[in-house]
């Protein structure tokens, strides 16, 4: 078995009128993130993550956003899809975690959830993925609470 280690980067705007998906997860707001799909950040990131691990190239290789098909998919949806193209390449996760750059809500107390949700999501042991988050002190346009930004690291066992 071979180790390969890959980093997803995703962000999206906050906007009122939408629910807030984040790590599979949802969480009270009066703000939830704009995209094509559900905008889940985190999970975008980690998917992304996955497939640079394995060599399989972008979410938006294989969920282009300008396509119907994946309008309005979740996060959990998309990690399932990747799990099982890492499984069709002989490729699993061993560890992952993505790291949340958001000025509000206030993330800590879903941490858990959101790891055990990406994690069953992935077809992993739960604790496979964990999750944190600083809160960009004012810094940026997710420091301001304009938007959440989610980077991911994820090592992959392939081969």
């Amino acid at each position: 078995m071979t180790l390969r280690i890959g980093h997803g980067l995703d962000s999206h705007r906050l906007e009122p009128g939408r629910p807030l998906m984040l790590g599979c997860v949802p969480v009270p707001s009066d703000l939830g993130l704009a995209g094509h799909s559900d905008g889940d950040a985190a999970a975008h990131a980690l998917a992304d993550a996955c497939l640079g691990a394995a060599g399989l190239g972008t979410m938006g290789d294989h969920f282009p956003s300008d396509a119907e098909r994946w309008r309005g998919v979740s996060g959990h949806e998309f990690l399932e899809l990747v799990a099982a193209k890492l499984a069709q390449a002989g490729a699993r996760v061993t560890s992952a975690e993505v790291a949340l750059v958001c000025a509000r809500p206030r993330l800590a107390p879903f941490f858990a959830a959101m790891g055990e949700a990406m994690s069953a999501a992935l077809a992993t042991p739960p604790g496979t993925v964990t999750v944190t988050a600083t809160s960009g002190d004012g810094l940026g346009a997710a420091g301001r609470g304009e938007g959440i930004l989610a980077s991911a690291v994820a090592l992959l066992e392939v081969g």
